[in-house]
């Protein structure tokens, strides 16, 4: 029998699932960006982006020196919104107390791309439908509390 989250959390559980949404759409769009920035680095494009440096907004791999390279800062960035991604993916599946399986789901959502945006709609129709029959259940009465 799957387990139902506990009392005193259902409260938080819409906080959460805003925390996960925007965290998953975050996360979805700065992986397409990386997608996009490997693609140019590493095919035989060789090309990198930079910003405020001379040779415009693509320059060649390994030949930025005066502007930011945005090429890494997209690395770097991505990275740590996948670490708040996990952490809202966490969030989320402690709350609702699912399965192991459906934590690394949600987690794949962050390293696969377009994945973020599929698995993010599903797990929040999901949650607040599950949220939704939690809050309309009725709460069991406290022993000796009067009638």
């Amino acid at each position: 029998m799957p387990l139902k989250p506990r009392q005193r959390d259902i409260p938080k559980i819409p906080g959460a699932v805003k925390f996960y949404k925007i965290s998953a759409y975050v996360t979805g769009v700065m992986l397409l960006l990386l997608v996009f920035e490997m693609v140019f680095k590493y095919t035989p494009l060789q090309l990198e982006m930079q910003l405020g440096g001379q040779g415009g907004f693509l320059v060649p791999k390994d030949s930025i020196t005066e502007g930011f390279n945005l090429s890494t800062a997209i690395l770097i960035a991505h990275g740590w919104l996948y670490v708040v991604y996990l952490f809202a993916d966490f969030r989320l599946w402690s709350l609702m107390r699912w399965p192991f399986s459906r934590f690394i789901i949600i987690a794949l959502g962050g390293v696969v791309p377009f994945l973020s945006f599929f698995v993010e709609s599903h797990m929040t129709k999901l949650a607040l439908r599950e949220h939704a029959e939690l809050v309309a259940e009725p709460t069991p009465k406290t022993q000796g509390a009067p009638a």
